[in-house]
């Protein structure tokens, strides 16, 4: 159960009845409604009205215990403005039992759970306060000052709470903003178009596949392709890229971003919960309903701290009234235990930071999947990068071919057709580069990590990496000075070789480059100050890889490692310190799992994004820094909040167990501990990532 969220996750072994899950949700003293993504943007306006009513009962209790308090300042300058008892009764009860009813039917739960909570120590205080009033008052039931009433002591406490729920229920709302904003980019309608004909149509009637028209100014109110049109689309709240982006045909459009300058026409390619707005929702709300690890740590305490509360307050009970014999004093003292340690602020120190942190990161364009992830990345000191895509563009070029008998053009026409229907993007340099139908390859085969093998024409091909060329024994001395001349400047080399019969023989080289990614040399740059080191991991050939991580600043660099290897690389990294692998592709997801912190690159593939807690909705290194940093900042919170929720009880109970608190002095203390968390956690709401 998350306090901040007021959500709780139920896993069941067994297939149940919805009507068993609220009984027993009942019987533990709440009520359960259930939630779904489409009701987000209600429920949101559901808490808003919900802090309304709480305003109210507010003002309310405020009034009715106004007359009761004010006698206790009259008395300080001599004035005697007390009221009749029965007229204190009469405005304390409603207080007491209406407004008030809240904390018994929690502690009620709470009991019958066999667990202690906040609430039950609020309601066995306030009813011993206002108890012990009621016994005096039918005791002298004209009151002349013979037995003391404490009606004001318990309406204050509970106005005082009331008032600190409401305060935090405003504040806690504010660290949903990223939520909410999120939510709020959703049209409620979409112009489809249909046998011919332009329909106004709500969302939830829109299909994949459906071709839709948005005019300038409109959001996009799905996921889809631009078939018609050319515009301009800002993207900011959804992947946090502050420019607009260029979008003409083919290019993908996210829904919720807003278009432009231009009329386009988009193809539906995902809608409703499908749709990555809707998995952006998502992902956030699960990192913020999760708990952090040292929320379990936080939450072994709470177990045993309110039994112990009040032990302590039956033992000041005890003391006081034995050493002093007035036992109406050592109930006031024992209420003032009860109410300063209400553990409130225990129980929202961590969920606050969490989703204030994941809500920042996201507008940000930094997802987390989980808050054990955005607690652990603090703690990173190691960050590898995959290179193809992650540190570069991921879009290589054919730099040079390379023949031994001199043709480059038909070496260039047979790499081509081995690769013609590949969507790797080496072949695709290979086909861009090859301007003229190519044949079709036969008995086509990738063999991983090395290259593909197949017939064209009828003669038995291979292209691949130098490994797999020594392992078949392949002779590349004729172009070896070429290959180290183009490996020491950065070039990828792919080898073309024929069999012919029992023998492999060369036929030439094709050699590739990739331009890093702009901005990347200034996030190493960045990380290298924050004290991490970086590593690159590449199966290219290790003079490539070499040259990038040069150019970029890398450490070190882990180079010619097979796909299955990267993480065993990252298994021997760990050795050293925490490792966070940033990749993007389908061979990357056995590292990103393997790493303590997996980070994949938004342009990446679903596989890659599934494995990693963390996911970065543009493909920009320097947004590992920010995630970096969001990290240490948001777990920074966490123990600043742990440390004032502590330090209040630590501070609190001595002082009211020794009688130099007053139990409306305990309760303004202890809603203004809650209050100040919440407070505190909000200033990450100013973080913002570094230009």
């Amino acid at each position: 159960m998350n306090l901040a969220t007021e959500r709780a996750s139920v896993r069941v072994s067994k297939q149940i009845a919805d009507e068993t899950l609220h009984a027993a949700v009942a019987d533990a003293g709440y009520t359960a409604i259930p939630d779904s993504l489409d009701d987000a943007g209600a429920s949101a306006d559901a808490q808003v009205t919900s802090g309304m009513r709480e305003g109210q009962k507010v003002v309310i209790a405020a009034l009715l215990s106004l007359p009761l308090v004010l006698p206790m300042f009259g008395a300080l300058v001599g004035r005697h403005w007390m009221l009749p008892g029965w007229w204190q009764l009469a405005l304390a009860a409603p207080v007491q039992f209406w407004l008030g009813w809240r904390f018994y039917k929690s502690a009620w739960g709470a009991v019958r759970a066999g667990t202690g909570n906040m609430d039950l120590l609020v309601a066995v205080g306030t009813s011993a306060g206002f108890g012990l009033s009621l016994f005096n008052l039918l005791r002298a039931p004209n009151h002349h000052g013979d037995w003391p009433l404490y009606f004001e002591a318990s309406a204050a406490v509970i106005t005082m709470i009331l008032l600190g729920k409401w305060l935090e229920g405003r504040a806690k709302r504010q660290t949903t903003d990223a939520i909410r904003a999120l939510q709020a980019l959703r049209p409620n309608t979409a112009r489809v178009v249909r046998d011919g004909v332009e329909h106004q149509l709500a969302i939830d009637e829109v299909v994949t596949g459906d071709v839709v028209i948005v005019h300038p100014g409109e959001r996009f109110p799905v996921d889809g392709e631009v078939v018609d049109g050319r515009t301009h689309a800002d993207e900011s709240l959804v992947t946090g890229e502050s420019l607009p982006v260029a979008k003409g045909i083919g290019d993908r459009i996210t829904g919720g971003a807003v278009n432009g300058d231009g009329r386009v026409v988009v193809r539906t390619t995902a809608v409703g919960a499908e749709s990555m707005l809707s998995r952006i929702i998502r992902m956030v709300e699960d990192a913020q309903g999760r708990k952090a690890p040292i929320q379990r740590i936080v939450d072994r305490v709470s177990a045993v701290f309110v039994p112990v509360v009040v032990a302590i307050a039956l033992a000041t009970l005890a003391a006081w009234g034995l050493a002093t014999g007035d036992w109406s004093a050592a109930i006031l003292h024992a209420v003032a235990v009860l109410v300063i340690a209400c553990p409130c602020a225990l129980g929202l120190a961590t969920p606050t930071a969490v989703m204030a942190g994941t809500g920042v990161a996201a507008r940000a364009g930094v997802l987390f999947k989980d808050a054990e992830a955005l607690e652990i990345a603090r703690n990173v000191s190691i960050i590898a990068f995959d290179k193809t895509g992650t540190l570069t563009e991921g879009k290589p070029v054919l730099a040079q071919r390379v023949a031994v008998d001199g043709d480059a053009r038909e070496l260039l026409r047979l790499a081509a057709s081995m690769q013609s229907g590949s969507e790797h993007p080496l072949a695709k340099a290979v086909v861009a580069a090859f301007d003229e139908a190519v044949s079709t390859a036969d008995d086509l085969q990738a063999v991983p990590g090395r290259g593909l093998r197949g017939s064209v024409e009828g003669r038995n091909l291979f292209l691949g990496s130098t490994l797999w060329m020594r392992e078949e024994g392949v002779d590349l001395s004729p172009l070896a000075e070429r290959d180290a001349l183009l490996s020491s400047s950065g070039h990828s080399v792919s080898w073309l070789a024929e069999r012919i019969h029992d023998r492999v023989r060369l036929l030439g080289l094709l050699s590739f480059r990739d331009q890093p990614r702009p901005g990347a040399r200034e996030a190493i740059a960045r990380l290298h100050g924050m004290g991490l080191r970086t590593i690159m991991i590449s199966g290219d050939n290790r003079g490539a890889a070499e040259a990038v991580a040069r150019a970029l600043g890398i450490d070190e660099v882990r180079a010619e490692v097979l796909p299955g290897g990267k993480a065993d690389v990252v298994r021997d990294l760990q050795r050293e310190g925490r490792v966070a692998m940033v990749g993007d592709g389908i061979n990357d997801a056995p590292a990103l799992a393997a790493a303590d912190v997996g980070i994949a690159m938004g342009s990446g593939t679903d596989v890659a994004m599934h494995a990693a807690g963390v996911t970065l909705m543009r493909s920009e290194p320097a947004l590992v820094a920010d995630a970096i940093d969001i990290s240490r900042r948001t777990t920074r919170k966490i123990h600043q909040n742990l440390f004032w929720a502590f330090g209040y009880n630590i501070l609190g109970l001595p002082l009211a167990a020794m009688g130099l608190l007053d139990p409306v002095i305990a309760s303004a203390a202890m809603a203004f501990s809650s209050v100040s968390v919440v407070s505190n956690t909000l200033l990450l709401r100013r973080w913002s990532p570094s230009p």
